[in-house]
C-alpha cells in the first residue's frame, strides 16, 4: 500500500483539484472560448529555460505557431557536445562504450563549467552579442557534431491543467533526456476548457509535422551552403536572413535540432492524458508515411495512459476511489474536454480499443505501457497492450507494486525510489531502439 505521506497528500490533492474542475465548469462559456488558447495555469510552478549546461542539460522554450500559443521546450543533454562516435561492430560491449564516453568526457574536461578555454568555445560555440540583446546561451558549430535521438514529450494533467515548463516536467524531462541520452521535445499543448478536443491532439500531431520541417530547413541549409554563422561573430540582419530558408514561406532553421538531432530516431512519451495524444500522434504517423521523411516514429512510451470507456473494466469498479485521480474526478476533466455533442467514454480519444479507430494495430510502432497497481484506468491500458501484442508489436506492460497514477512525474513522488526505476527502466526498453548498434539494451 502507498505510504502514509502519500495517503494524505492524496486527499488534499483531490480536493483542490475537484475545486479546480468544478470552478473551470462553472466559469466557462464555450462560445466565447478563444483559439489562441494557454498552455499554463496561473496557479502552476514553473521552471525558467537556460540556454546554458545546467545540470547537464540546457534548455529553451520556443512557441512555433503564431495562431496559437502552442510552444515546445528543448531539453539538449550535454552529451551531444562529444564528437560524432565512430561506427563500431554490433557485438562491442557496454564496457568498450562506457570506456569511450569517459574518454571523450576526460578529453573535453571543461564542459559545462564557466570557463574561457578555447576547447569550450570550439565545442560550444560562442556567447551572441548586439547592442540591442545579449545572448549567453549555447550556440552550436555546424560541423562535427553528435546526433542524438529526438524525443517528442507530452505531460499530463487531465487535459486542464500541467504544462511542459511546470517545474515537475522539467526535473522529469532533464532525467529522462541524461538516462535515454535524448533531446527531448516537450510538447506545450493548449488546455481545455478554453480549447476542446481535439485542440490538444492537433497541436501533437503539428509538432510532429514542424520536427520534420525543421529537419527538411536544415537540409536546405547546408545545400545552399548556409550552414550556422561562424563561431565568435555577430549576428547583422544580412546574416540572419541567410538562414530564411523555406519553400512555404521564411522560417527560421532551429539550430539545436539542427546541429544535434536525428528525426530518423523520433520517440514519442505520454503521461497520463499526454500518453492519449501520444497514441494519436503515432496512429497519424502511421497514415502519413513517407510524408513525415525523415522523421520516423521507431517506438512510444505510453506512462498511465488517461484511457477509460462505456463498460467499465474490473480496475474501473474495484479502484474508482483511486488516489490522486479517482473516476469521478476524470469524468469531470472529460466532460471539460469533450465538445457537449461529442462527449462520450467510447470516443476514440478516450478509448483505445473501439472499432475503426484508425490503421490497423499491426502497423503500430513498438509500445511500452507503463501502469500503476492503485491506478482505476490501469486494466483498459493493459488490455490495449494484449491487442498489440496479439498482432505481433513489442508491446511491454511495466506494472510497479503500490503505485499510484502519476507516481513518476508528480512532483511530490519524482524523488522516490520507484519513479527513478522507473525513468531507468524506459531508458532501457527505449534503447532497443534508438540505439545505431540494433537492439541493445544500452548504447
Amino acid at each position: 500500500m502507498p505510504s502514509i505521506a502519500v495517503k494524505l497528500y492524496s486527499v488534499f490533492f483531490k480536493f483542490l483539484l475537484k475545486h479546480r474542475l468544478q470552478n473551470r465548469i462553472q466559469t466557462h462559456v464555450d462560445e466565447s472560448s478563444n483559439p489562441y488558447g494557454v498552455t499554463t495555469r496561473p496557479e502552476e510552478s514553473v521552471s525558467a529555460a537556460n540556454p546554458s549546461f545546467t545540470d547537464g542539460i540546457a534548455t529553451k522554450d520556443i512557441h512555433i505557431d503564431p495562431s496559437t500559443a502552442l510552444s515546445v521546450r528543448i531539453f539538449l543533454p550535454e552529451s551531444s557536445l562529444s564528437p560524432p562516435e565512430p561506427k563500431s561492430k554490433p557485438g562491442s560491449s557496454q564496457q568498450d562504450e562506457s570506456d569511450s564516453l569517459n574518454h571523450r568526457r576526460n578529453s573535453y574536461p571543461n564542459i559545462g563549467a564557466p570557463t574561457n578555454d578555447s576547447r569550450r568555445s570550439s565545442l560550444e560555440g560562442s556567447n551572441l552579442r548586439s547592442d540591442n540583446n545579449v545572448y549567453r546561451g549555447y550556440s552550436p558549430l555546424p560541423q562535427n557534431c553528435r546526433r542524438l535521438p529526438i524525443m517528442l514529450q507530452f505531460h499530463g494533467g487531465g487535459w486542464v491543467s500541467g504544462s511542459n515548463d511546470s517545474v515537475a516536467n522539467d526535473i522529469f524531462c532533464r532525467r529522462i533526456a541524461k538516462l535515454c541520452d535524448v533531446i527531448i521535445v516537450a510538447v506545450g499543448y493548449r488546455l481545455a476548457p478554453e480549447n476542446k478536443y481535439p485542440a490538444a491532439f492537433e497541436d501533437g500531431l503539428k509538432v510532429l509535422y514542424w520536427l520534420a520541417k525543421q529537419a527538411n530547413l536544415a537540409e536546405c541549409s547546408k545545400s545552399m551552403g548556409s550552414g550556422a554563422l561562424g563561431v565568435g561573430a555577430e549576428f547583422t540582419k544580412t546574416q540572419v536572413q541567410r538562414h530564411l530558408v523555406d519553400a512555404f514561406g521564411a522560417s527560421m532553421v532551429e539550430p539545436w535540432l539542427a546541429a544535434h538531432g536525428d528525426p530518423s530516431r523520433c520517440v514519442l512519451l505520454g503521461m497520463s492524458c499526454g500518453a492519449n495524444i501520444a497514441d494519436y500522434v503515432a496512429r497519424k504517423a502511421v497514415k502519413a508515411g513517407r510524408l513525415l521523411d525523415p522523421v520516423k516514429v521507431v517506438a512510444q512510451v505510453l506512462m498511465y495512459p488517461f484511457f477509460t470507456g462505456n463498460v467499465p473494466t474490473r480496475s474501473e469498479i474495484n479502484l474508482a476511489n483511486s488516489y490522486f485521480y479517482d473516476k469521478s474526478m476524470c469524468l469531470l476533466a472529460w466532460k471539460l474536454f469533450f465538445p457537449e455533442e461529442e462527449f462520450s467514454l467510447d470516443h476514440p480519444a478516450a478509448n483505445p480499443l473501439v472499432p475503426d479507430r484508425g490503421p490497423p494495430l499491426k502497423f503500430m510502432p513498438p509500445t511500452l505501457t507503463v501502469v500503476a497497481e492503485h491506478d482505476w484506468m490501469r486494466d483498459r491500458a493493459i488490455a490495449y497492450s494484449e491487442a498489440l501484442r496479439k498482432v505481433n508489436v513489442d508491446a511491454p506492460v511495466l506494472e510497479y507494486k503500490d503505485a499510484v497514477h502519476e507516481f513518476a512525474s508528480l512532483d511530490m513522488l519524482l524523488n522516490t525510489p520507484q519513479a527513478q526505476a522507473c525513468a531507468e527502466d524506459i531508458a532501457i526498453w527505449v534503447k532497443k531502439y534508438i540505439s545505431l548498434r540494433g537492439h541493445e539494451f544500452s548504447y
